[in-house]
Parts: C-alpha cells; structure tokens; sequence
C-alpha cells in the first residue's frame, strides 16, 4: 500500500507543471488603454466651462509651457475668471491673488464676438494697467 501511494506521488511531481512567478499585464494594459482614450476625448471638452460665441480670425495659434488663466466675457457683458463669475472692479485683486503677484503669467481673454470692442478693452486695460503684459485673445481658427 505504500508502494502505490508512493507511486502515484511520483506521477504527480512529473506531470505537473511547475508554479509560475508571472503577472499576467494584458488586462492592465487593456483597462488603461481604454482609460486614455477616455481621458484624451474628454481633456479638452473640460478647459473652461462658460459657453462663449467666438469670433473667428486666420491667426496662428500661441505656444506656452505654462497653463494660462482664462477670462470669459459673456454676451451678457459678465467677467469670468475660468468659471467664477467677478465683477469688473474685484477683477485685478482676484488676478494678483491668484497669480501670487506674478506679472508674467499668461492671460487669454475670451470674449463674445457680439459684444463690442471697448468692453473688451476695458478688461484689457484694467489686466494691463495691473501689470500682467501677457494677455492674449481668443478666437476660433478658419
């Protein structure tokens, strides 16, 4: 009886398979494939939330390494510091607290292509006069 025991032990030992020591990476490179795509459609549609008509030029588009602060002025004619609503006047103490009193920071102004010209250059002179000298224009390409 221990003969047979002892057999079928050593049938055991020869026919398996020894342990493997790998991670199977195929699912995890799946799930993150999947998660770019995701993340690479979706980054852009979340830059700045307020909804503003563009008007549209042929210049060509401004490079930076730095993210830069977004103005929007809506049709309506009210300021938003990416998605915070402000006031005219509590615009440039909102800009200093926020840039930490950096004039070099980079400013685009996104403004309604139905409002007029000199409430754009309100903004721009308040911007300006506060010392910030890289503000820039948004507008949609051709």
């Amino acid at each position: 009886m221990t003969s047979d025991m002892q057999l079928g032990a050593d049938r055991r030992r020869r026919y398996s398979r020894p342990l493997m020591s790998q991670i199977n990476v195929t699912p995890f490179v799946d799930v993150m494939l999947v998660l770019l795509v995701i993340f690479m459609i979706t980054a852009p549609l979340l830059t700045v939330g307020v909804q503003v008509d563009l008007p549209e030029t042929e210049a060509g588009q401004v490079s930076g390494d730095d993210e830069p602060l977004s103005i929007s002025i809506t049709a309506e004619k009210l300021i938003f510091i990416q998605e915070t609503e402000t006031k005219l006047d509590d615009l440039v103490p909102k800009l200093l607290a926020i840039s930490e009193r950096r004039d070099d920071m980079r400013i685009f102004i996104r403004a309604d292509e139905t409002i007029s010209y000199g409430e754009v250059m309100k903004v721009m002179g308040k911007i300006n006069n506060a010392g910030f000298n890289k503000v820039a224009l948004v507008t949609r390409l051709n």
